[in-house]
């Protein structure tokens, strides 16, 4: 009875790493034709590479990769709500989040997570959560109010700049 168990997992085994060396071998290096082991470079851009296998073990982002976020989103969100403490900001993925705070002028503290998803000015680049004390939910009036106020102040900062 165990040797019957010892040779079934034996050849399981085999069956699974057969399968990845056969899987792998069709993968192949070169993208077909030719075994130089070598990726070969297609002809419309010499800088690219056919995709194999080992792409994904390889890092070939580019560092000098410039941030996609709006500015002038990104500063208005943070000159709207300069009223609440941050607790962490991300300008690689436009998120920021904020601690509970009161506006000047009201009694019921909130806290925003703001992220700014596109570097266009433009309303669908803005996505604000508020959230009152306690897990509170909060009309939506109001979170629309704030996304005005954002958006009209990241207006005035283009305007500013000169870039309108």
């Amino acid at each position: 009875m165990t040797g019957d168990i010892m040779m079934t997992a034996r050849a399981t085994r085999l069956t699974i790493a057969m399968t990845l060396c056969a899987g792998l071998a069709a993968c192949g290096l070169t993208g077909g034709g030719g075994n130089s082991g070598e990726a070969r470079l297609t002809g419309d851009d010499p800088q690219r590479a056919e995709s194999t296998i080992w792409d994904l073990f390889g890092n070939r982002e580019n560092p000098n990769y410039t941030v996609a976020v709006n500015k002038y989103l990104w500063n208005a969100s943070l000159d709207v709500l300069n009223f609440l403490p941050i607790q962490s900001v991300d300008p690689y993925t436009g998120v920021i989040v904020t601690g509970y705070g009161t506006p000047p002028g009201g009694g019921r503290s909130y806290r925003a997570t703001i992220r700014v998803s596109d570097p266009a000015l433009d309303a669908r680049s803005l996505k604000l959560a508020l959230q009152g004390a306690g897990g509170a939910a909060v009309e939506p009036g109001t979170v629309r109010a704030v996304e005005d106020a954002i958006l009209t102040r990241a207006r005035q900062l283009r305007i500013r700049d000169g870039g309108l």
